[in-house]
């Protein structure tokens, strides 16, 4: 199954960022979250509804019960092969969006992806005609400008070049070598230019655990290390995402040394760059209020504190599946839907922002970490 929903929607938010009627300077944040000397909390701003004024009230909502917004957009590859300044809509898009960001006291952690967030083994929007691999000097060439301008135009604090990449990993083990030079091009491009920025990559945490047996390397709960460290050390942080309801019945089945391997194998600062768990269930997955109550408490207890540097939960709210689907079907992204509906209950709240029992324990770790 593939689990990374944030590139869809974040083809979605561009659309209604177009006509979000945002415009001008982005408004300076009197006190960063980032200042707060806390794990900082947020989600990815995907509303309840396509519309311009689903997308407004989710920032509101998510500057209610978040610090931050992570944006993780793909990447415009014809417009940034040739440059770093390339005129493109998704610029202006994303500038938009850190205007939402900022009216509402939100910080911006952004992720820079460059596959298929419903399908890691394909390259998302790549132009007709380019060779869909990290071999390929024109997605090098884009993937670096676009990187640098994100860079230049956002100067994000925490900045990610990759998403879930242990998943291209595992099913394009002969590329692999390319994204990794990449990589290590790209990182070193931008510390050039903001040596303060920490970059990372994220990994699925329940395919790094060989949970998944399409793909498993070795034992369940053997994690691959290795796919982790060959990034080091121009790793600044690991990060990961798990969506555990892949695997177990209910968020009580999470085992309670699930994550904690985190914290013995590396010193560097952690991270859940996104995650979730259903709260009803969907086709074959499992899902009810209380497993996102434990799924929450799993992480807090076992890798919370001073290590969690950012912790991301996929959706603030529930959205409206058919809402979503009249939009798809308009972008021949028909074959989508049906994975979009497993995350539709994902929330902390209700499509119509009734708050689920999970949300009341969010907040309590933003109020009273521990």
């Amino acid at each position: 199954m593939e689990r990374n929903i944030l590139p869809l929607l974040a083809i979605l938010l561009a659309i209604l960022a177009c006509g979000s009627g945002t415009s001008g300077p982005i408004p300076t944040l009197q006190s960063s979250p980032y200042n707060l000397g806390r794990t900082v909390y947020g989600f990815f701003p995907s509303p309840p509804e396509v519309t311009t004024q689903s997308v407004i009230d989710t920032y509101t909502a998510i500057g209610q019960h978040g610090d931050v917004v992570l944006l993780q957009q793909s990447i415009p590859w014809e417009a940034f092969a040739l440059s770093v300044d390339a005129q493109s809509q998704a610029i202006t898009d994303i500038h938009n969006q850190y205007i939402l960001a900022h009216q509402n006291s939100l910080e911006v952690i952004f992720v820079v992806d460059p596959l298929n967030g419903l399908n890691r083994r394909e390259f998302q929007g790549l132009p007709a005609g380019w060779e869909a691999n990290f071999a390929n000097p024109q997605v090098r060439a884009a993937f670096k400008n676009y990187t640098l301008r994100i860079v230049r135009e956002f100067h994000p604090k925490y900045l990610g070049l990759g998403s879930e990449i242990n998943t291209y990993d595992d099913t394009h083990p002969e590329d692999f070598p390319n994204y990794l030079s990449l990589y290590n091009e790209t990182y070193g491009l931008v510390k050039v230019e903001a040596p303060d920025t920490q970059i990372f990559v994220t990994f699925q945490w329940e395919e790094l655990n060989n949970l998944m047996p399409s793909v498993a390397h070795g034992e369940p709960y053997a994690v691959n290390w290795s796919q982790v460290e060959q990034f080091e050390p121009k790793l600044d942080m690991w990060a990961i995402s798990s969506y555990p309801f892949v695997i177990f019945t209910s968020g009580a089945d999470i085992p309670t040394d699930y994550y904690t391997p985190l914290l013995a194998r590396t010193s560097k600062p952690l991270a859940v760059a996104e995650g979730g768990f259903p709260s009803t269930a969907a086709g074959s997955f499992p899902g009810d209020p209380q497993s996102q109550v434990d799924y929450l408490n799993a992480i807090h207890s076992q890798i919370g504190g001073d290590r969690l540097t950012f912790w991301i939960y996929l959706l603030i709210n529930d959205f409206n599946l058919q809402s979503y689907a009249r939009i798809m079907k308009q972008n021949s992204q028909e074959n989508d839907i049906a994975t979009l509906g497993w995350f539709a209950s994902v929330g902390l709240t209700q499509s119509d922002r009734t708050p689920k029992p999970a949300l009341a324990v969010w907040d309590s770790f933003r109020i009273s970490p521990k």
